[in-house]
């Protein structure tokens, strides 16, 4: 089962906040008059935690929920362009401004592009946090051929960077253009389950994502498209690379994502 970490923070902050404010409000007055009398009680340990630990719940509250957020890739659907253990950043507002937890926007700001590394919530697992490119926008026409994009009839250029070798003679490394903006990818010479889809049309207010290891993403090519409504951010940037718990963490890989 998926933790809801927003609002797990969302809680924390109304929780220690609530106390602080009823000590406030109430018992701190208690307090100082037996201290007028000779008798200063201790601060109980309970509103003593909450005023300490409010400013920063509130602070990263309200970071984390509309500016930037990090986020630890979890699977190799993006690779190469994101590697397992990279810790990037994402940001909150690129996409306009959202509520914490209910998701509703409340402020447009920008809309996603072709080609953004966009973080969000896919239509079959609606609170588990997925990452993929944005292919296709609303009225987009998509089509697979041989794991050849093709992007309202056009195909998407591709540009051979590693061919297949001994140890994975089935892979390749390739640019492939959208939009005019280039980005890693790998796909197999044979092309899996997904490396053809017939033209299929984006429909408003929805997004047709694909991850850059094509023959080993589950994106729109198996579950459907994006609705508006579950974006979380624009993917912008690496800070860190750790593979695992054991290992020392790794900055060899900070920098933007393309």
């Amino acid at each position: 089962m998926d933790i809801n970490f927003p609002l797990i923070l969302l809680l924390l902050v109304v929780a220690t906040g609530a106390i602080w404010l009823f000590d406030a409000l109430f018992l701190a007055r208690g307090r100082k008059a037996l201290a007028g009398k000779g008798q200063p009680p201790a601060e109980p340990v309970l509103v003593e935690y909450a005023k300490s630990f409010f400013p920063v719940l509130a602070i990263v509250f309200v970071l984390r929920s509309f500016l930037v957020e990090p986020f630890q890739i979890p699977s190799a659907s993006m690779d190469p362009t994101l590697e397992v253990g990279d810790f990037i950043l994402v940001n909150k507002f690129a996409y306009g401004l959202r509520l914490p937890v209910s998701r509703t926007k409340v402020l447009d700001i920008g809309e996603p592009k072709r080609g953004d590394v966009m973080v969000f919530f896919p239509p079959h697992a609606n609170e588990t946090y997925y990452i993929k490119r944005v292919i296709g926008l609303p009225g987009d026409k998509i089509r697979v051929v041989n794991n050849q994009l093709y992007i309202n009839g056009k195909p998407a250029p591709q540009e051979l960077i590693q061919a297949p070798s001994p140890g994975n003679p089935q892979r390749e490394f390739l640019w492939e253009e959208i939009d005019g903006e280039r980005h890693l990818m790998a796909k197999n010479v044979v092309p899996g389950e997904f490396g053809n889809i017939p033209t299929i049309t984006v429909p408003e207010g929805h997004y047709f994502m694909m991850g850059d290891n094509r023959d080993n993403s589950l994106d729109s090519r198996r579950w459907g498209f994006v609705p508006e409504k579950d974006i979380v951010g624009k993917a912008f940037a690496i800070w860190m690379h750790w593979d695992k718990l054991l290992s020392l963490p790794s900055f060899d890989r900070v920098g933007g994502i393309e």
